[in-house]
This record gives C-alpha cells, structure tokens and sequence, in this order.
C-alpha cells in the first residue's frame, strides 16, 4: 500500500518578515512600536479582508 501525502507547510513571506522583525526589535537595531514590528501578521488580513469588500462592493 502506497500513501502520499502532500503537505505546503513551512513559513511564509510574512512571517518571514515578522520574525524578522522581532529579532531586530530585541537586538535593539530598531527603536519601533510592538505594533509596527508585528504589522505583517495583521496587515495581511485587513488587506484580504478589504479586497473582499470591494470586490463585494463592486458586485452590487
């Protein structure tokens, strides 16, 4: 019996740049607020969620 199993696991672009991110903001290599060092993981989803409400907008 053969079983395969295809994952697309693994880190994305942004949580990438998140890490990223943090790593800098503890190592003191930039002074920004907590919430523009962790903006990728909640400006991706206001994003999403606005392309959705325009293209429902436009629907209409």
């Amino acid at each position: 019996m053969s079983s395969s199993s295809s994952s697309n696991g693994g880190i994305g672009f942004t949580g990438l740049l998140t890490v990223a991110f943090v790593v800098l903001k503890l190592t003191k290599v930039i002074d920004w607020s907590w919430w523009w060092v962790l903006s990728p993981i909640w400006i991706e989803p206001c994003l999403f969620f606005l392309l959705v409400f325009s293209i429902l907008l436009l629907k209409r």
